[in-house]
């Protein structure tokens, strides 16, 4: 299978980038083809702009965002490593999502309703974040995650949710619970694909 992980974050010596690590060694390890796309390394520009739109309008595609969507198009499932910050997605992430998923490309809209154009496709997602999980569990944000990435983003375009990880109280649970949770996700992996 090929494989797209779209990771965000800004340090490479984050929590975050030894989980990529461990979900990029986890496939390779089980003989699938990966492409990490670091979005802070790549120094990708978030930002959607008016000539990005006039662009798509006159059917064409601006070229870094044509080099992206070469990924996703070639891709067999769709990986994102990212951390919850301020209830959502890294600015440069959710920038990537509007530029790259864009209409005409990952979805349109038809007499039936809204075509999906990335069908045929799987998801994961893996996210850390600092509040305790209970705390997100109970007050309803990890119901609410889901909803927006799985349903909200990828069932929107036609990407089917395979699973979506959620590590909660990342900063406080030390050492032996980090190596739980790379554990979980090797384990994780390993099972889906």
């Amino acid at each position: 299978m090929n494989h797209l992980v779209v990771y965000a974050h800004p340090n490479n010596e984050s929590f975050n980038h030894a989980i990529l690590e461990t979900t990029v060694a986890a496939l390779k390890k089980k003989g699938h083809d990966v492409v990490v796309r670091d979005l802070y390394a790549l120094g990708f520009e978030p930002v959607l702009t008016h000539q990005d739109l006039a662009t798509f309008h006159a059917g064409q595609t601006p070229e870094d965002i044509a080099a992206e969507q070469k990924y996703v198009t070639e891709a067999d499932v769709i990986t994102f490593i990212y951390p919850i910050w301020w209830t959502g997605l890294p600015a440069i992430l959710k920038g990537y999502i509007d530029r790259v998923f864009s209409y005409g490309y990952a979805y349109a809209y038809s007499e039936t309703g809204i075509a999906k154009l990335l069908s045929g496709k799987k998801g994961l997602i893996i996210n850390t974040h600092g509040t305790q999980k209970e705390i997100y569990d109970q007050i309803g944000m990890t119901d609410a995650l889901k909803k927006t990435s799985d349903k909200g983003i990828f069932e929107f375009v036609g990407i089917e949710p395979v699973d979506h990880l959620l590590f909660g109280g990342v900063p406080s649970v030390g050492e032996d619970g980090l190596k739980e949770v790379l554990t979980k996700v090797d384990e994780t992996v390993s099972k889906l694909f």
